[in-house]
């Protein structure tokens, strides 16, 4: 195996680290709407991912560099052709971060009310923008001989990416969901299950007909292998969900995304971006890779960084391991 093909498995493992870790904060943040009863219970649901949502993030840093290092082409035609997609993600990532500190700074209603509208959707806009972006990277765009992508921003929004964008959101929030009831004790531990049944069924049938139409479209033997093992998963999601195992329920999401992302991957590869116009036009991991010197150097680095990268996220796992709810949140900073 070549290096390119090693570091475009190795993006791909970073893009879905990145959407299992974040994709259950961006659940939760989702959530703190549709969940939540009063502002001691959006508390709980905040503090369920106060202390890892800021790491996950760094997932998505890491993909993006690698990226930009591992394939300079595919960088630089990705972020000029989903440069307003992806601004609008990068603002709203910026407000969530801002609004998780800001919010308990000073205890007017409107102030924390203002700063939990801004979670909710800083959170939803990124989970349904991801899919949207990632449906245009499978399906191909408007990529001239030059490796230049020539659409339009209205290009983007076409039923197969918009699809995308839906699964990712009823997904993540899914996963949110699991993982509150995994977090929480009492009434709102019961009813992040009731949710998660709902939202978790209508993810269900929306990722059911998006992975098929991806298999039609651009699949092989391994991608269908990847779509049965991502739908599998789901549905044992649902079961463990309701049978009230909430860790098996949480682990089995992330099966699910785990592979809906591969099967992504996999009907991608050897391509990084498709050309719409010209299968000649496409991005590929020879034409979009940089020197060999460079992936080797960076295979060294990424070899020493990586454990330790993991060991301390782990470790930030387990230290916050524990359930809280309600009685755990002290009535100063409640409201």
């Amino acid at each position: 195996m070549e290096l390119h093909d090693v570091w475009f498995v190795l993006i791909a493992v970073l893009w879905t680290g990145y959407f299992f870790l974040e994709g259950f904060d961006f659940g939760v943040g989702i959530l703190t709407r549709l969940l939540a009863r009063d502002r001691t219970e959006k508390r709980v649901l905040i503090n369920t991912i106060g202390p890892v949502w800021d790491g996950n993030e760094v997932w998505l840093l890491t993909a993006g560099g690698a990226t930009f290092a591992a394939f300079p082409e595919w960088y630089a035609t990705l972020f000029s052709g989903f440069y307003l997609p992806l601004l609008v993600i990068l603002v709203s990532l910026i407000v969530r971060g801002v609004a998780f500190e800001y919010r308990a700074k000073r205890p007017e209603e409107k102030w924390q009310r203002n700063w939990e509208t801004a979670i909710f959707w800083s959170s939803l806009i990124p989970a349904f923008l991801w899919g949207v972006a990632f449906g245009n990277i499978v399906r191909g765009v408007k990529i001239d001989q030059d490796f230049e992508y020539v659409g339009n921003v209205w290009d983007l929004l076409n039923p197969y990416a918009l699809l995308g964008g839906l699964v990712t959101l009823t997904l993540f929030t899914f996963h949110g969901a699991v993982f509150v009831a995994l977090k929480t004790v009492g009434d709102i531990r019961e009813r992040a299950r009731k949710r998660a049944l709902q939202v978790g069924l209508a993810a269900a049938v929306l990722a059911l007909v998006f992975l098929l139409w991806t298999q039609i479209e651009n699949g092989d033997g391994g991608s269908l292998v990847a779509l049965v093992v991502a739908v599998a998963a789901l549905v044992a999601a649902l079961v463990a969900n309701q049978a009230g195992r909430e860790g098996w329920s949480f682990a089995l999401s992330g099966v699910t995304i785990v592979a809906a992302v591969a099967m992504l991957f996999l009907t991608l590869f050897p391509n990084v971006m498709p050309s719409s116009l010209n299968d000649e036009w496409s991005l590929t991991v020879t034409n979009a890779s940089s020197s060999p010197y460079t992936l080797k150097i960076m295979t060294w680095c990424a070899g020493i960084a990586t454990p330790i990268v993991l060991l301390y996220q782990s470790w930030t796992y387990w230290v916050f391991r524990k359930r809280i709810g309600t009685q755990h949140i002290a009535a100063d900073i409640a409201h």
